[in-house]
């Protein structure tokens, strides 16, 4: 990493490390809180055709991937019920679980499967919910992940994300020694990863539309940084910047109608804003003297904050998004760059340096107040969590770059790995809609 941003930016090209495509990320749980909801998660029956995913297993870890919750193990479950009929309260007391999930998974034809679910107050004897649905084979992974959002908000008031999915890029290489760039989608797990884009060419920078069905990234497939527009479920794909110079940073503006991007046409890089219907450009920063780059937007669409070395050190500025006097957001420490928001926009992720290693910190956009979450050393990429309870970020481990999760509080810790591989640039996508 650099002070510099512009040599940061170039690092950034640099850093990335030899990786396999269709990575599948695992999550292990590095820390915890002492407050987790004990949960006793029963494991779903079965009639007819066996399904082709553990639906039960999938919410359960879900669950304890949260943090939030500490499932009961399998062998402490005291009995195996899947109708309401069959549970005795008083017997699931004795494991002090507050809550208790039952499920069965039946199919006539394996390829259709009927799931149903329910989750009980065991202190209060009562149902909380029960659903039943219908799916195709292919569709019970997900299900399963909304089902465990469902049991999140539940108990916590909160909506879960485990429905959510994560972007990020992967590079393989090649028997004769080239490299294989990849551009790739996971359910919000890591399991389930698809690719969105393969390139000789390194790819840069996915960020999701708000509708999080297109992402937008940075890819130099033509020799020359470009920024594309991606369709997900047709593939779609549009080029929206392959300007003289650099084309970088997109980011999706609250509305979806527009990208703020790094744009060097001019010689310098500026932050502009381009309108995607019209194509319209308009430039947003004027300062000749300074590199200001990795734009993201405010929940309210009409101010940006970007990273810039305006005053000597890359730091967080903030600026009307019709351009304008920008004013500096970030003092605590020489390094603050890589913004993200969280949804409520009262928190703002950054990587933030101290004593020469880089972390991901919090700061307060209303006091100020700074908060170091991570203890690993070479983080980059924050990315809030649609629900803002956790941040996605990119940190390296044993010399090889992997994901990792971290809560806003700093209790809660995940690595999301896979071995003898190595991730970058992560993205993790809204709430669909």
């Amino acid at each position: 990493m650099a002070p510099n941003v512009l040599r940061y930016l170039l690092v950034m090209l640099a850093i990335l490390l030899p990786l396999q495509a269709n990575a599948v990320l695992k999550i292990e749980i590095t820390g915890g809180s002492a407050t987790a909801l004990p949960i006793a998660i029963v494991p779903f029956g079965s009639e007819g055709y066996a399904a082709p995913e553990n639906v039960s297993d999938i919410i359960s870890n879900d669950l304890a991937s949260s943090g939030r919750f500490a499932p009961v193990e399998k062998r402490d479950l005291i009995s195996q019920p899947h109708e309401s009929q069959q549970v005795n309260f008083a017997d699931w007391r004795l494991l002090r679980s507050e809550g208790l999930l039952i499920g069965k998974v039946s199919s006539q034809d394996g390829e259709n499967y009927q799931v149903q679910f329910q989750l009980f107050d065991v202190y209060k004897a009562e149902q909380l919910v029960g659903k039943r649905y219908n799916v195709p084979a292919s569709g019970l992974r997900n299900l399963a992940h909304q089902i465990a959002d469902i049991v999140y908000e539940t108990l916590t008031g909160e909506k879960g994300v485990f429905a959510t999915r994560l972007a990020f890029v992967t590079e393989m290489k090649n028997a004769d020694g080239s490299k294989r760039f990849a551009l790739q989608v996971s359910d919000a797990d890591g399991a389930n990863p698809r690719t969105v884009l393969q390139s000789t060419q390194p790819i840069m920078s996915p960020n999701w539309a708000p509708d999080g069905e297109q992402l937008t990234y940075v890819t130099f497939e033509n020799s020359k940084a470009e920024v594309y527009v991606q369709q997900l479920s047709s593939g779609r794909r549009n080029s929206v910047a392959s300007f003289k110079g650099l084309n970088s940073a997109p980011a999706w503006s609250p509305d979806g109608k527009k990208l703020a991007l790094t744009l060097s046409k001019n010689g310098n890089p500026e932050i502009y804003v381009l309108e995607l219907a019209t194509g319209n450009l308009s430039r947003v920063t004027h300062n000749s003297g300074a590199i200001d780059t990795e734009a993201v937007w405010m929940p309210n669409g009409r101010e940006i904050l970007f990273t810039s070395d305006r005053g000597g050190r890359p730091q967080i500025y903030r600026v009307d998004a019709e351009g304008g006097r920008a004013e500096r957001v970030t003092f605590e420490g020489g390094y603050n760059a890589s913004a993200d928001i969280s949804p409520d926009g009262r928190t703002m992720a950054m990587v933030h340096a101290v004593n020469g290693r880089f972390h991901i910190a919090i700061q307060d956009l209303q006091t100020g107040a700074v908060q170091v979450l991570t203890d690993t050393t070479a983080d980059e990429s924050p990315s809030f969590a649609p629900n803002g309870r956790m941040i996605l970020y990119a940190t390296e481990q044993k010399g090889r770059g992997i994901l990792a999760a971290v809560s806003v509080d700093g209790r809660i810790k995940q690595r999301l790995g896979e071995s003898g591989s190595a991730v970058r640039e992560p993205a993790w996508s809204p709430f669909r809609r």
